[in-house]
């Protein structure tokens, strides 16, 4: 991704000359490329390009985003079964309690007692659901998978409101994981626990959320310390501060007056200060009478 600014300066910073032709540097990579820019215009009107630490937090978002898609899309698919099986309620009834005989046979064979199975039971739960409670329970699966397939929209496209949303949606759910573990504890509830407290410290601290390590102001000044066009404004804009009045860059020191030639025959005549007062400061002082009597 190469960009070509407006401002002199900073153009000049971002743009070489090859034999190949002209070549703009990489705002990722920092390396040059042969070719024109992508784009141009103001320096603020730049695209934002991750690098770094910014790349791998983003991936890594993008990434929750992903398994909160999935999770979305397999509660959505849930919540169509069961408007399903709201419509067919009856009839499925009928079949189950007229094909739950058939199993039993099989079950005798294999040692699995119908009665006590908890597949069974969780079948006639449901069965035994009104249509007014399996309303209620297609809804309540509607809106949470509604609620995942926004939070993964805001964490793909790395919005700052999405972050806050899958924060706080994250927590709203840990009181109950720990509630069914408290229940009875399993390895599932136990990794899935683990896993969506991980998440939400991860992205409280890594974007600096609720204020915490600086809050906003300091994800901007890392987001912008990690940028090569920011990097490169700053050093035309500190170049621009340090040029003295005038527009000279260096000042020149003035030069010590040349020491007269010495006559034919004479020792010449040692180097002067730059004000023409006196012999150099720098030059070796004369040795004091104490070395003189030891010599």
């Amino acid at each position: 991704m190469t960009f070509a600014p407006d401002d002199p300066a900073l153009r000049g910073r971002l743009r070489a000359d090859t034999a190949m032709g002209e070549a703009w540097r990489c705002l990722r990579c920092g390396d040059f490329v042969v070719g024109e820019a992508h784009g141009s215009g103001p320096a603020g009107a730049a695209p934002i390009v991750l690098r770094g630490r910014a790349l791998r937090d983003a991936t890594i978002l993008r990434l929750i985003a992903v398994f909160r898609w999935v999770k979305g899309v397999l509660v959505l698919a849930a919540a169509y079964g069961v408007w399903r099986f709201r419509a067919d309620h009856d009839a499925v009834n009928r079949a189950f309690k007229a094909n739950l005989p058939l199993l039993q046979p099989i079950a005798d064979r294999l040692g699995w007692n119908l009665d006590q199975s908890g597949a069974v039971h969780t079948v006639r739960t449901a069965l035994a659901a009104t249509t007014t409670t399996l309303t209620w329970i297609m809804l309540a699966l509607l809106v949470l998978g509604m609620l995942w397939m926004i939070e993964g929209l805001g964490l793909w496209l790395l919005k700052r409101w999405g972050e806050y949303f899958s924060v706080i949606a994250t927590s709203a759910f840990i009181p109950v994981e720990v509630h069914e573990i408290a229940e009875k504890v399993t390895p599932t509830r136990v990794v899935i626990l683990l896993i969506n407290i991980a998440v939400v410290l991860y992205i409280a601290l890594s974007k600096r959320l609720f204020g915490l390590r600086g809050g906003r102001p300091a994800h901007e000044a890392e987001r912008r310390e990690a940028s090569i066009l920011e990097v490169e404004a700053a050093a035309v804009r500190r170049t621009a501060h340090a040029r003295p009045p005038g527009g000279d860059v260096t000042a020149v020191a003035p030069r010590r007056p040349a020491a007269p030639p010495a006559p034919a025959g004479q020792t010449p005549a040692p180097p002067v200060d730059g004000d023409g007062s006196g012999p150099l400061s720098g030059r070796r002082p004369p040795r004091s009478s104490r070395h003189r009597r030891r010599r």
